[in-house]
């Protein structure tokens, strides 16, 4: 392979700063909301509740009001001048759908090394936290956004401890913006060869939480994982029947709350996940079974199984990135082989919420909780169903991307070549 010279350097520097100038989301992001808004005529999927027809659902100062059903409600109320009215007959509310474990803002693209932000350096670096590395412009993000993901959770990897998860909105001008909780819990990837250097560092961490005269900041980050008040979660990686049961075990022995991200094998051990009240992030649908004498329904039917032993569970696209919008297509495939329509919706809103802990904000349609929803023409759950609009804490998002502006300007190609009708979609 030839080394460039130096005369081509300059160029190779342009031509990297162009495609990052390329890969820019240029989509304004939403005012706050400055009136109230009351969303009628819909079917209203509340989650935690009811599935409520022709139902009303008030917005007011980012929050949820009024919910219930529009005739008993509308014609008993005096409304502001102000406040705006919009019939959505025949139209969906759900919860804006909620991706737990992403890396969406931390990679670009995949084949330039500078768009990847997500793999720290070094085998422990509890200090990182996610969201202080987004890329707010990214274009990656306004796709998930377009349908209907409208809350990530953002985790680096890298080592035993990469660092902090954080849990972003999926619309702002900066991460400040975007940061729902900056600090959401710890990761830890549990292995054999690294169990004595998880020990010695946490038992570090227990004794520079009683008493330390100086300031440690990756003691300080695990110290928020420890027993007490305000007790983060840790975030154990495990697949395999015995990198769950040791991690869950581990977790337990040092007084943690241990969550499950990826479970593949989580079926296997389901009285030891109930027994400890473990939940599991489930890894994805889209994938082939790990074992060739396993079933090829076995990715398929986990989400099932996992909801009839009792365990809180929910779903995440974290194996593939980029595929972040696939969310509920991936639950839907849950629900062809047994899983109840209203366990997956569940499993990417509320119960996402609550594996992150954010279920007093988001997850569910309630008065007092976040004014994030979707409004959608059909069943989320149908590949067909297409998110109309969207709100986040009562603001109006912009849902178009980059894909769907290119879906135009090849629209209206063959359009002025006259190759499809002007009214074709």
């Amino acid at each position: 392979m030839k080394v460039p010279t130096m005369k081509y350097i300059p160029a190779l520097i342009a031509a990297a700063f162009a495609s990052t100038a390329v890969a820019q989301d240029l989509t304004p992001t939403a005012p706050a909301q400055d009136h109230p808004i009351f969303l009628v005529g819909a079917t209203a999927h509340t989650v935690s509740g009811e599935t409520i027809e022709n139902a009303v659902v008030s917005m007011n100062h980012g929050k949820i009001g009024m919910v219930g059903k529009s005739d008993d409600i509308m014609p008993k109320i005096s409304l502001s001048v102000d406040t705006e009215i919009i019939d959505l007959t025949g139209m969906h509310i759900y919860p804006g759908l909620i991706d737990s474990v992403t890396r969406l803002g931390l990679e670009e693209t995949s084949a330039v090394r500078a768009t990847r932000d997500y793999n720290e350096v070094g085998p422990m670096t509890p200090e990182v936290r996610a969201y202080v590395a987004v890329n707010p412009d990214s274009v990656v993000i306004p796709v998930a956004r377009t349908n209907g993901i409208l809350t990530v959770g953002v985790f680096p990897s890298g080592g035993t401890i990469p660092g902090r998860a954080s849990i972003l909105s999926t619309d702002g001008w900066t991460t400040e913006d975007l940061a729902l909780v900056r600090d959401a819990g710890l990761i830890i990837s549990l292995r054999d060869n690294n169990t004595e250097d998880l020990n010695t560092i946490f038992a570090q961490a227990v004794a520079y939480k009683q008493s330390h005269s100086t300031t440690d900041q990756r003691l300080d980050a695990i110290s928020t994982v420890l027993e007490g008040e305000n007790q983060n979660p840790v975030f154990m990686r495990a697949n395999s029947f015995d990198q769950i049961t040791n991690s869950i075990n581990w977790a337990v022995d040092h007084n943690l709350k241990p969550i499950i991200v990826g479970g593949r094998d989580a079926y296997l051990c389901t009285d030891l996940l109930v027994s400890t009240n473990t939940p599991v992030i489930i890894g994805g649908t889209f994938g082939f079974p790990k074992r060739p004498d396993a079933p090829y329904d076995e990715p398929y039917t986990l989400p099932q199984k996992l909801e009839a032993a009792g365990v809180q569970w929910s779903l995440t696209m974290s194996s593939r990135f980029g595929h972040e919008r696939n969310l509920p297509d991936a639950a839907a495939i849950a629900v062809a082989h047994g899983l109840s329509p209203d366990a997956a919706l569940k499993g990417i809103t509320l119960n996402a919420a609550k594996n992150l802990n954010i279920d007093h904000l988001i997850g569910s349609i309630e008065k007092g909780k976040h004014a994030t929803l979707i409004i959608t023409d059909g069943d989320i759950l149908e590949t067909t169903t297409v998110v109309q609009s969207a709100y986040i804490q009562g603001r109006s998002i912009d849902l178009t991307n980059k894909q769907t502006e290119l879906r135009d300007i090849y629209r209206e190609k063959y359009r002025q070549l006259n190759l499809i009708e002007s009214n074709d979609n």
